[in-house]
């Protein structure tokens, strides 16, 4: 039990930080600011159903993709680390990736916008993917396979939650308050980031000194 609870808070923590809804607030704001509240409502729940789609395809396809590739585990984990300390960097400095939102993707329609850029690769970036592949490796059981689907649907459902009251946050909290939580949010994706990097480089420091 404590080893569900465990794995499950670290699914929710890690995948909170990374898909980083805080950080979204602003560009679903910009992006919907002109729909009426049902649209907005339906915009999120799209971006994040799209969401919750691409993360599971590639947590359980993640075996077969390093099969077919010829990728191991840890090389994975040594990568994932690299990009999730870059991530959290940015974070840190509380700026949005330059892959976050694009000029020329903020004009689509309501139905588009959605999917690119909310869903993609907002909430759903190359960071939440290699978190999903590396996580679900680890649920070496049903229960834990179990619990990650769990955590990451609670994930998303509090992610929705913070996207449709986005524009009351944004007035409670301030400009200042949300760079603070941004801030801290990315000191926990770098911390997250050096353990994944140690988990993969580990093995292969083992084999070479033993």
């Amino acid at each position: 039990m404590t080893e569900l609870l465990a794995y499950g808070l670290l699914v929710f923590t890690s995948f909170f930080t990374l898909i980083n809804p805080i950080s979204a607030m602003p560009v679903f704001l910009g992006l919907t600011s002109d729909m009426e509240p049902k649209d907005r409502v339906a915009v999120a729940k799209r971006a994040v159903v799209v969401s919750l789609i691409i993360v599971l395809v590639f947590a359980f396809s993640g075996q077969f993709l390093f099969r077919v590739f010829g990728i191991s585990v840890n090389s994975f984990r040594i990568v994932g680390g690299a990009i999730f300390f870059v991530v959290g960097f940015d974070m840190l400095n509380a700026r949005l990736s330059p892959i976050k939102a694009k000029g020329s993707e903020i004009k689509q329609t309501i139905k588009d916008i959605a999917i690119t850029p909310l869903a993609i690769p907002m909430l759903c970036g190359p960071g939440a993917i290699t978190n999903a592949i590396v996580l679900m490796e680890d649920a070496d059981s049903i229960l834990l396979k179990v619990t990650f689907v769990v955590a990451l649907c609670l994930m998303l459902l509090v992610t929705y939650l913070i996207l449709i009251s986005s524009s009351k946050l944004i007035k409670r909290f301030g400009e200042t308050g949300i760079n603070v939580m941004m801030r801290l949010m990315g000191l926990i994706v770098m911390v997250i980031a050096v353990e994944f990097f140690l988990a993969g480089i580990r093995p292969f420091l083992e084999s070479l000194f033993n």
